[in-house]
C-alpha cells in the first residue's frame, strides 16, 4: 500500500501517530499554563517592557555659612544616558559625531555600562551643553536607548573658594559602586573629600522614579498611568555651618596676596566651631563642579605646590616656640617650679658637648617673662626639671598626638614623641637627655597640625576646654523643615584654672607689652594674646608660626597661622593672625593693609583660565 510505502509497518505509523499526539499535547498544556496558571505574571512581565522607569537625580543639598550666606549652591547639568540592551551599534558614529567624543571612548563607556546593567541607562556624557542637546534629541527617532536626565552640579556664589574645607565631587569609582550598589548606579557622582564627602548620606537626597510608556523601538510615547506609580525626588538636607564665609575669603586672600604657602585655622572658643580653614595653595572648585578636563585635572595632581593637599589638616610640622606652652603647664601643674622660679639667660645653654643657643640675651626671667620673650634658654633648662614623660603627658592632655575628630574628614595625628618612641626608633639606652632640649623649643620629633595648634590656642583661650572642632552646627531636614543640632565632644584638658591663668598672661604679653615677641598681632583698641614661633625646617628656610586668642577676657576667636619657608613667626604670621581677628571681631579694618610680599606666577590659575 502507498501508505505502507511512504510510513513503513503498521507498528511505526503507531509510534509516529503517538510521537505527534504528544508534542501536541504538550504545546496545548504550556498555553493552558501561559493563558491561565501564569498569566498575571506574564502580564507584568510583559507591562515592564513597555514601561521604562526612569531615575529622577534630587536636588542635592545647600550649604549656608553662619550669617545665613549661601556658600554651596546648585544649578542645572544635562547628561546624555544609553541603555546598552537597546542601542544599535549601527548608531555609535553618529552619536560620537554629535557629542564631539572618541568613538573608542564611547565604546568604552558602552561596555562599562553593560557590564554593570545593559537594562539601565548609564551616563555616557555629563554637562552638555544645550545646542548639544537640543541636536541629540532631533536624532532620538533613529538613536535607539538614548535619552538624557537633568542633574544637579555645585555653583559657589560667595567669595571665598574654601576648597579644602568644603571639599569636591566626582564620579563614583568601581569599588565605591560595588560597596554601595544599593543607592548609587555607574556615573553618579559622588562626595570626594571635605563636607562633600562627610556629609554625603544627608547632602544626596533621595532618587525619584517616572514610568513612562515606550514603543517597540523603545522611544518614549507618554507617562504610564498619568503619572500614579511615579516617586518624586527628595532633596538632600542643607548644611548650616559654623564657618563665616567673609572671613574665610579675607583670610585666603591675605594668603594669596603674600603668595603664602600654609594654612589660617579660626575657631570658636565657645563650642569649637570653624570659623575659617584656609589652605594654601588651592584652586577654585567650580572647575571640578561639571566636567573636569584632563589637562586640568592632570596640573592638579603634578602640581609641585600641591593644591590638593590640605595643609590645615593633614602635615606635620614642628611647631617651634609656640609649643612652649605645653612645657611650662608641665612644670607648673606638677609643682615643680611656680611664677616665683627664675632662670638667668645668658644667650646660650652648654649640655654635655653641645652649646643650645637664644637668639637674645634675656636676663633673670620668670616663667611669664619666658613666654612674652620666648627665652630658649629657660625651656631648655625647665624640660631637664620636668622629664620627658610628664612632657609627653602634658601634651597629649592638649590633644596632641591623636586626632580631632573634625567634621570635614582627614586629618593626622601627629607626633608627640615619648620614651618608648625613641626606645623604639634610637634603641633603648641610644639616646641621651639632651634630645629633649629640641623638644622643649618645639623642635626635634613632635610634629603637629595647625588644626592642632589652633584648638590648642582654643583651649588656652577658654580655660583649659578642648572642643571637637565643628564645621557644621546644624542640618535641616526639607521633609520636616526641622533643624539637627550636630553634637560634638567635649573635654577638660586637666590643668589647674590658676596654671591656665599663668600662660594666659604671658601670652598676653606677648602681644600686649615691651619685649614681647608678637606686637604686630595686635589689633586696635582690643588685648589679645598669643605666641609666636619659627621652627627651623631642613629642607628650606624657617616655617612661620603663630597661635592666639581675642579679646583676652572673654575670647571670641583662637586661631593658628603656619606660613611654610616664611621666616620669623613675629614678623610674617603674626601680622595675618591680628588682621584676621580684627575682621571677625568688627566686621572691618581698623587700619590699611601692610603692602604684600612680591608675588610668583601662579602656573595652576593660569591653566584653569586657559581651558575655562
Amino acid at each position: 500500500m502507498i501508505y505502507d510505502e511512504h510510513f513503513g509497518s503498521p507498528q511505526r505509523r503507531r509510534v509516529l501517530t503517538a510521537a505527534v499526539l504528544v508534542i501536541f499535547g504538550v504545546l496545548l498544556l504550556r498555553l493552558y499554563q501561559l493563558q491561565l496558571l501564569y498569566h498575571g505574571e506574564l502580564d507584568k512581565k510583559s507591562e515592564e517592557n513597555s514601561v521604562r522607569a526612569l531615575i529622577r537625580e534630587p536636588i542635592r543639598g545647600y550649604m549656608f555659612d553662619r550669617n545665613g550666606e549661601l556658600v554651596v549652591d546648585v544649578g542645572p547639568a544635562y547628561a546624555i544616558t544609553l541603555i546598552p540592551f537597546e542601542f544599535d551599534k549601527p548608531g555609535g558614529g553618529l552619536l560620537s559625531s554629535l557629542l564631539k567624543m572618541d568613538s573608542l571612548t564611547l565604546e568604552e563607556r558602552i561596555a562599562r555600562g553593560r557590564i554593570y546593567s545593559p537594562f539601565l541607562p548609564s551616563r555616557i556624557k555629563r554637562d552638555v551643553d544645550i545646542r548639544t542637546l537640543a541636536t541629540i534629541e532631533e536624532y532620538l527617532p533613529i538613536l535607539r536607548g538614548i535619552s538624557y536626565e537633568i542633574e544637579s552640579k555645585r555653583v559657589y556664589p560667595a567669595r571665598a573658594f574654601a576648597t579644602h574645607l568644603l571639599g569636591y565631587r566626582r564620579e563614583i569609582s568601581d569599588a565605591q559602586l560595588a560597596q554601595f550598589s544599593d543607592y548609587y548606579r555607574q556615573g553618579d557622582l559622588v562626595g570626594i573629600a571635605g563636607l562633600e564627602a562627610r556629609y554625603e548620606p544627608y547632602l544626596r537626597g533621595e532618587k525619584g522614579y517616572e514610568f513612562v510608556s515606550v514603543n517597540a523601538r523603545g522611544q518614549i510615547i507618554g507617562s504610564f498611568e498619568d503619572g500614579k506609580r511615579d516617586v518624586p525626588a527628595r532633596e538632600g538636607c542643607d548644611l548650616l555651618l559654623n564657618v563665616d564665609i567673609g572671613l574665610q575669603a579675607f583670610a585666603e586672600s591675605l594668603m594669596t596676596r603674600n603668595a603664602y604657602t600654609g594654612a589660617i585655622v579660626a575657631l570658636d572658643p565657645s563650642d569649637g566651631g570653624i570659623l575659617a580653614l584656609v589652605s594654601k595653595p588651592d584652586f577654585d572648585p567650580s572647575i571640578l563642579s561639571g566636567v573636569t578636563p584632563a589637562e586640568l585635572w592632570s596640573q592638579l595632581q603634578s602640581d609641585t605646590a600641591k593644591p590638593l593637599f590640605n595643609r590645615a589638616t593633614l602635615t606635620r610640622y614642628p611647631p617651634g616656640s609656640t609649643f612652649k606652652m605645653v612645657l611650662a603647664a608641665a612644670a607648673l601643674q606638677e609643682g615643680i617650679i611656680d611664677e616665683q622660679y627664675r632662670i638667668r639667660c645668658t644667650g646660650a645653654y652648654r649640655f654635655g658637648d653641645r652649646t643650645f643657643k637664644d637668639l637674645h640675651v634675656h636676663g633673670s626671667v620668670n616663667i611669664i617673662e619666658a613666654i612674652q620673650k620666648s627665652c630658649n634658654v629657660f625651656f631648655y633648662q625647665l624640660i631637664l626639671k620636668v622629664g620627658f614623660e610628664k612632657w609627653t603627658e602634658c601634651g597629649r592632655r592638649f590633644g596632641f598626638g591623636r586626632i580631632t575628630g573634625i567634621d570635614t574628614g582627614e586629618e593626622t595625628a601627629g607626633l608627640i614623641p615619648s620614651t618608648a618612641y625613641y626606645d623604639s626608633r634610637y634603641g633603648k639606652g641610644k639616646w641621651t637627655q639632651g634630645n629633649l632640649l629640641s623638644l622643649a623649643i618645639g623642635q626635634g620629633e613632635v610634629g603637629v597640625s595647625p588644626l592642632q595648634m589652633a584648638r590648642y590656642a582654643m583651649a588656652l583661650a577658654n580655660g583649659g576646654t578642648l572642643h571637637q572642632p565643628q564645621a557644621v552646627r546644624f542640618i535641616r531636614n526639607k521633609r520636616t523643615n526641622k533643624l539637627e543640632e550636630v553634637s560634638h565632644d567635649s573635654s577638660s584638658v586637666g590643668i589647674f584654672p590658676e596654671v591656665i591663668a599663668l600662660l594666659r598672661e604671658g601670652m598676653r604679653r606677648v602681644v600686649q607689652e615691651p619685649g614681647g615677641t608678637g606686637g604686630l598681632a595686635r589689633i586696635p583698641g582690643t588685648i589679645s594674646a598669643g605666641k609666636t614661633g619659627t621652627a627651623e625646617n631642613p629642607h628650606g628656610e624657617d616655617h612661620a608660626w603663630y597661635v592666639g586668642f581675642a579679646p583676652f577676657d572673654n575670647p571670641k576667636i583662637a586661631i593658628a597661622v603656619m606660613l611654610e619657608n616664611s621666616g620669623f613667626g613675629g614678623s610674617k604670621a603674626a601680622p595675618l593672625a591680628g588682621l584676621v581677628m580684627e575682621k571677625y571681631l568688627y566686621g572691618q579694618l581698623r587700619r590699611a593693609l601692610p603692602r604684600p610680599a612680591p608675588t610668583k606666577p601662579d602656573a595652576l590659575k593660569a591653566i584653569t583660565q586657559a581651558v575655562r
